[in-house]
């Protein structure tokens, strides 16, 4: 069952919120994240992707750049844009989007509850990105990001919800990608109290966005109690941050590939070894998106192609193998274009959702990329079946939207 807590949130002041309020630091490149801070000191790109603040680094790795993290985290407080609550709190984070709005609650999580599987991963994580983030986390001795989880409906926490949020919100506010965001802050101590029982009676949550960040909070709570001599349990460093969601309320969008070369092949030559395990069919200049499961569209020399599986190539059975990522990945990236691991190879990378099919085609037009694959997003219910039999998802297999707005609650770990 889930071990929760309250927290006494860092969260800028409300004339602030907007201003201090930015993607997760994994959503923009460096150039993209330096362009939209630009002219503005109070944007949390300054803490969570402090790259932009030097003017060239060989290294994105560089101590330096944690240093001035902190440096950044320091000042935003000392200058008064950051304020920590003086009681433990939980908050309410929704999030709008075409005229829908989810709910999520942000809590804080035992780490143990990592540790023996009550949080459920779906997918591995890569190391360099997991160093980053402890070093992040260790640093600045807090979560500056919450996870995002999913946890099973529960109709006790929606009336909870829906009692709350008919006050008036603490944030309420339209990000530049339209996007609304609005937050309350819950400071009744019985429902902090039924809200922290209620989570009790939670068999399972599911990681929907932020594997690196749940095992970085994991690794340097870990760390932080070899290192204490009066270790308990019960100190604040042993719980992360999440925003948790019904199930019901999510959509996964689909996460698209694009290679930068076809493994010296000719396109014509590229696309008869397609042919071996799929049916194909030109659909000119047009973008095509793919309409059901088991269909892709490929992107290639300024044609969309419509690419169907053919039946007897994957196995049905296996909730894994029947992934069009896995199919994908087996059938396409592995045979033919002998790209192997889709975590450690260069010659791939990822385009969510968010970016849409135009930004596939903008990638290939402009010569940056040899091809694009556009995949139908998976389900909640494969994700939940995945997790729950204890299987792996490949990388890059699920796109969350709208992603969750970084620098709205902090959480500190003393």
């Amino acid at each position: 069952m889930a071990t929760i807590k309250p927290f006494k949130g860092i969260r800028p002041t409300k004339k602030y919120a907007k201003e201090i309020s930015s993607y997760p630091y994994d959503i923009l490149s460096s150039e993209e994240a330096r362009e939209e801070s630009k002219n503005n000191e109070k944007s949390f790109y300054h803490i969570i992707k402090p790259e932009i603040d030097f003017q060239k680094l060989e290294n994105e790795n560089n101590v330096d750049i944690y240093e001035k993290s902190a440096e950044n985290f320091n000042k935003f407080q000392q200058k008064g844009w950051l304020l920590q609550d003086d009681k433990e709190l939980y908050y309410i984070y929704a999030q709008t989007k075409n005229n829908y709005t989810q709910y999520g609650l942000v809590v804080c999580i035992h780490v143990n509850d990592y540790l023996n599987g009550i949080i459920k991963k779906h997918e591995l994580t890569r190391k360099d990105k997991e160093e980053d983030r402890t070093k992040h986390i260790s640093i600045n001795n807090a979560n500056t990001e919450p996870v995002f989880f999913a946890y099973p409906d529960n109709k006790h926490l929606s009336a909870i919800i829906e009692c709350e949020i008919k006050k008036p919100p603490e944030y309420d506010f339209i990000s530049s990608d339209g996007i609304g965001h609005h937050l309350w802050v819950i400071k009744n101590n019985e429902t902090i109290r039924n809200i922290t029982h209620l989570f009790k009676q939670i068999p399972c949550l599911y990681i929907a966005d932020g594997h690196h960040r749940s095992a970085a909070s994991v690794i340097v709570a870990t760390e932080k109690a070899k290192n204490s001599t009066l270790h308990t349990g019960h100190e604040e460093y042993n719980y992360f941050m999440a925003v948790c969601f019904p199930i019901s309320q999510l959509t996964i969008m689909n996460y698209n590939r694009v290679v930068n070369d076809l493994n010296g092949l000719t396109s014509t030559e590229f696309i008869s070894a397609l042919t071996e395990n799929f049916y194909i069919k030109n659909k000119g200049k047009e973008i095509y998106r793919p309409q059901k499961l088991h269909n892709f569209s490929l992107y290639l020399n300024k044609n969309w192609y419509s690419l169907n599986i053919k039946k007897n190539t994957y196995n049905d059975n296996d909730p894994i193998s029947t992934l069009d990522v896995t199919i994908l990945s087996n059938l396409i990236l592995n045979k033919i274009l002998k790209i192997k691991d889709l975590r450690t190879d260069k010659r791939i990378d990822f385009v969510g959702g968010s970016r849409g099919l135009e930004e596939l085609q903008r990638k290939v037009d402009n010569g940056e990329m040899a091809a694009a694959f556009a995949l139908f997003p998976i389900s909640m219910k494969q994700l939940i079946n995945i997790a729950d039999t204890g299987n792996i998802m490949p990388p890059k297999t699920t796109w969350f939207e709208p992603k969750l707005r970084s620098g709205l609650v902090i959480h500190k770990l003393d």
